[in-house]
């Protein structure tokens, strides 16, 4: 039995596909831990996961598009979550003493925890902004991003000639995609596993019979942090699909005060604050998904062969969108200019068009090739049996730790 200790942040989007992982981890028979935020695990995870709290604190919501949302992503919350969790972190390291650490590319902290104490470490990547390198052409950006790196490992105290990206695990990283969604051929230490798609109980609450036969279905959903700027896109995206005609029967997965009123909404629609996507997907109910192009939703639709139209906000959100269109199992639109009638254009397309579908099928396979949960745990595995090489094992894991 080896012991796993995952180190997430408390976003939705990260928690889970980690617990798909976790659950194979846990179903061949090895311990595994969680650490972060308790509130936002804990209702996550259910109660029996083991959560090793690092404690609570309020940071500001994700905000912006493009460069300012990247700003807002790394000084609001990636370097302040850093420097929080750092001595709690520590403290867990010691006391659960882990063999093996699965660390969430949003969570530096953990990766200097796992150099400080020498032991292995994978690095976890749901989404594909460090993958693609999207700021390749805009040196500055990634020199910032590099900087307030070396600026935690620098307050870690760990020794600065020994730094590596705590983003990436010269071992292993993990992630939940595949080579048609990131536009290269990943290195050998990259898993490209797929999309983690974990079986979910059946949802009574969802309202199935209000699922009109003979129609063709489009899920809108934007995520879970698309907050206030949501509400614009979502009543264009009503108008839009009111346009598509009476055949076609919208579902919409948000919080009610980001949608219209009932009354503007199209006829038929369902309306509800959270959907069982994995369940409508499986149970062939829908033949499109409107999304902001985040990779787990992007990943179970293409995984049951259902094609696309995205419309990213912020983040990796743009190269997903975007390699959906080159793979051409989708379209993407401007989520902030995109009118009414252009994207019911869209949404028509890519519901009548059998290319986009044919390609979200082919797509689909190819990322489900890549293994899911089982693939990840079988990397895991040998990372913890040591058939991966962990890299230089450095500083003194009885020695002092200081927050980043």
């Amino acid at each position: 039995m080896t012991r796993f200790l995952l180190v997430m942040p408390p976003l939705t989007g990260h928690v889970n596909p980690a617990a798909g992982i976790a659950a194979e981890l846990t179903a061949r028979g090895h311990e595994v831990a969680w650490t972060g935020t308790e509130s936002v695990l804990r209702p996550l995870l259910g109660p029996d996961a083991r959560v090793l709290g690092t404690g609570t604190r309020a940071f500001r919501a994700q905000r912006g598009h493009g460069l300012a949302a990247l700003r807002s992503l790394w000084e609001g919350f990636i370097v302040p979550y850093a420097r929080f969790t750092a001595k709690p972190l520590d403290t867990i390291v010691r006391e659960y003493r882990p063999d093996v650490l699965l660390v969430d590319q949003h969570t530096p902290a953990g990766a200097l925890v796992a150099h400080r104490h020498g032991l292995p470490w994978a690095s976890f990547a749901p989404g594909a902004m460090e993958l693609g390198r999207p700021y390749r052409a805009l040196p500055q950006v990634e020199a910032w991003m590099t900087g307030l790196l070396r600026g935690l490992w620098e307050r870690a105290r760990l020794p600065a000639e020994e730094y590596l990206d705590p983003r990436s695990s010269p071992a292993l990283v993990l992630a939940t995609t595949g080579p048609a969604l990131t536009g290269s051929t990943p290195p050998a230490h990259h898993a490209l596993v797929g999309p983690v798609l974990t079986a979910r109980p059946h949802d009574p609450d969802f309202p199935w019979q209000r699922l009109l036969p003979g129609r063709r279905r489009v899920l809108v959903t934007m995520g879970t942090l698309a907050g206030g700027l949501g509400a614009d896109f979502h009543a264009r995206a009503a108008r839009a699909l009111e346009l598509c005609g009476p055949g076609v029967q919208p579902v919409f997965a948000a919080p009610r005060e980001l949608l219209p009123p009932a009354q503007e909404l199209p006829p038929h629609a369902v309306a509800v604050d959270r959907a069982p996507v994995l369940e409508l997907l499986a149970r062939g109910e829908l033949d499109a998904v409107l999304c902001h192009g985040g990779m787990n939703t992007v990943g179970e639709a293409l995984a049951h062969g259902v094609p696309l139209v995205t419309a990213p906000i912020r983040h990796d959100q743009p190269f997903v969108a975007a390699q959906v269109a080159a793979a051409g199992a989708g379209l993407r639109v401007p989520f902030a200019r995109v009118t009414p009638e252009r994207l019911a254009a869209a949404l028509t397309a890519v519901l009548e068009s059998t290319g986009h579908r044919e390609r979200a099928v082919q797509v689909g396979r190819d990322l489900l090739a890549g293994g899911g949960a089982a693939a990840a745990a079988d990397r895991l595995e040998a990372l913890a049996g040591g058939g991966e090489s962990t890299g230089p094992v450095t500083g003194d894991s009885a020695g002092p730790v200081t927050a980043p």
